[in-house]
């Protein structure tokens, strides 16, 4: 145990925490050159396209040192770097002892290294600062340097040079890894107490925890029992991560390992969990991970209504590899039953809808995207709004409250003017101005979470031109003024489309998206009105007008009367179609509204 330890890599995003990853594999030779690819760690087709990393990978691996020749055990979590998955570093970061904090020496610190350094601190790791990407020509390994001192108050021959492209600084890190960061406390003869960190759905071999053990020794037959659930099972098998997984007879405390027990259920594990046997159960269960707080709520419903079931089945199992994803069963009258579920950001429901289709076949619609709303009718009940459809009506509502986040913001001073603007267009309220150096300024502001949902970060990044970097926690609920928006096509309500905004964004939402309508519906025979309406008020139109068909074509020559006949005919089947005629959206017209 004194030769093991267990560390994770946290940076901001693009930081180089995967490229990093791989020079450590690579010099440890836990993956043969012939085998070593780009963000070896990365196993999804997403991560490797977007180049981000989505999920945390554990990986064991052994390390000679040369200076006392002990073989030391390494156990690597590679973390993302994207603020809507930073359920998943605060995870990682329950399982290790130390962090190597990276920082970019050509970008300097930015959001996210600052959110993700304060979760290690919070656990008390052992922080390595390192400075990567030192071989670049725009490297400002001083000043950045500077930053490091100041935010963590090191010496500077603490912070380690390192370059994950050219492999340099890799020896250091090792040397360092051995020095600094401690060894696992625990007893290997106490009771078993294992915390589960992370799980995967196998088909072939059902449900596949992770976990680390804090005290006792884990062996392969054992009868464990998870203490949260109270379920008993055999275990069929235990091993290490490496590349691929490794069977071991048994594991001792400071390990991370996985463990295979033949459960099929879904529902029987749950991520924060503790590991016990039967023989010898531990006192009290280890203090888990907090629930997830779920940021963005939007229906997911299959295209078909027979596939619903399948749904529930694909999102169960999606849960168990992401544990901040939660869900609920919702009906919606325009698209049958489906799903209420909950995202930490956009970026988070994309790659769960992408991942859906990918790893399930699951063709779903989204609806619009909106945030959970505290709501006190004129009777004094209290309850919370997730949908347009549980508003009440205007008049029996006595206050809405709304969540904010205080959102921070890191910047190069020339773009604080635009960010400002920006700030305040949402409906925002700065709280805090202050210069880390003379070139980088952090700004603090209050905004409504309704405002950053949909574009914001988007916004920011071209307004800064790509030099601000964003990070936000939730603070509290506060009153607001907030309406139902309707759209309707021919005075028939689309329920998919309707969403709840603040009282003085309607009508610009309302507008964009009949605007956006009038592209995409396709033409009818009839005239088509597309509403955006507040109550009884409608605030905003567009009319798609009627596709004519030539009715008189075939009529050539002979007398006027028998155009005028046809025209007539037609004038009158046209207002007929009108009122018996429906308008059906177009599922690509839905998903296209949707990213408005």
């Amino acid at each position: 145990m004194k030769q093991t330890r267990n560390f994770c890599v946290i940076a901001h995003i693009d930081h180089g925490k995967s490229t990093l990853s791989d020079r450590l594999l690579e010099y440890t030779k836990t993956i043969a050159d012939r085998e070593m690819k780009d963000q070896a760690l990365d196993n999804m087709d997403l991560e490797r396209e977007r180049g981000i990393t989505i999920k945390s990978h554990a990986i064991q691996m052994y390390y000679d040192r040369p200076s006392d020749g002990k073989q030391y055990t390494f156990n690597l979590i590679d973390t993302p770097g994207h603020v809507d998955f930073s359920y998943e570093v605060s995870r990682s970061i329950a399982a290790c002892e130390g962090a190597l904090l990276l920082v970019d020496a050509s970008q300097g610190i930015q959001a996210q290294t600052i959110s993700n350094l304060y979760l290690a601190i919070e656990h008390d790791l052992e922080i390595i600062p390192i400075l990567n990407k030192v071989d670049m020509e725009s490297a400002m390994i001083d000043e950045v340097s500077d930053q490091i001192i100041d935010l963590i108050g090191c010496e500077k021959e603490d912070i380690l040079l390192a370059s994950g492209k050219t492999g340099r600084g890799v020896p250091d890190i090792m040397e360092a890894i051995v020095e600094r960061i401690p060894a696992p406390q625990g007893d290997p003869e106490a009771p078993l107490q294992a915390l589960i960190f992370d799980s995967v759905f196998n088909a072939y071999r059902g449900v596949i925890a992770y976990f680390r053990i804090l005290n006792g020794t884990m062996r392969k037959g054992d009868l464990v029992r998870f203490v949260n659930t109270g379920k008993e099972y055999e275990a069929d098998e235990i091993g290490v991560l490496k590349m691929t997984q490794h069977p071991k007879d048994k594991l001792e405390a400071g390990n991370v390992g996985y463990i295979i027990t033949g459960i099929k259920e879904s529902k029987e594990i749950k991520v924060g969990d503790t590991i016990t046997t039967v023989e010898r159960p531990c006192e009290k269960a280890i203090q888990g991970f907090e629930d997830v707080k779920p940021m963005v709520f939007a229906g997911i419903f299959p295209l078909d209504n027979d596939d619903f079931e399948d749904l529930r089945d694909s999102l169960e199992k999606l849960q168990l590899n992401d544990a901040s994803l939660v869900f609920e069963p919702e009906t919606s009258a325009a698209l049958g039953f489906g799903f209420r579920c909950g995202f930490l950001g956009m970026l988070h429901l994309e790659i769960v809808q992408e991942r859906l289709y990918r790893e399930f076949d699951m063709d779903v619609i989204t609806t619009v995207p909106n945030v959970s709303y505290n709501l006190m009718d004129k009777s004094g009940e209290e309850y919370t709004v997730r949908t347009p459809s549980e508003l009440p009506e205007q008049h029996t509502i006595e206050m809405v409250e709304e969540p904010y986040i205080t959102a921070q913001i890191i910047t190069k001073p020339e773009f604080i003017g635009t960010i400002m603007t920006l700030c305040m267009e949402k409906r925002g309220t700065l709280t805090k101005q202050h210069y880390l150096t003379p070139e980088r300024v952090e700004l603090s502001f209050d905004l409504p979470l309704a405002e950053i949902v949909f574009d914001f970060y988007d916004r920011l990044k071209s307004v800064s031109r790509g030099y601000a970097s964003f990070d936000y926690q939730p603070i509290e609920y506060r009153e607001t003024d907030l309406v139902k928006l309707d759209i309707r096509l021919n005075g028939e309500p689309v329920d998919a489309l309707s969403a709840l905004v603040h009282r003085s964004k309607a009508e610009a939402f309302g507008r964009q998206i009949c605007k956006k309508l009038k592209e995409l519906l396709p033409r009818q025979q009839f005239v088509i009105a597309i509403q955006a309406a507040v109550g009884a008020k409608v605030i905003a139109r567009e009319t798609i007008s009627a596709l004519r068909k030539d009715v008189t074509a075939k009529c050539y020559g002979g007398d006027i009367t028998r155009k005028r006949k046809l025209l007539e005919k037609q004038k009158a089947g046209k207002r007929r179609m009108r009122q018996f005629g429906k308008v059906e959206v177009p599922q690509k017209a839905f998903l296209d509204v949707l990213k408005l």
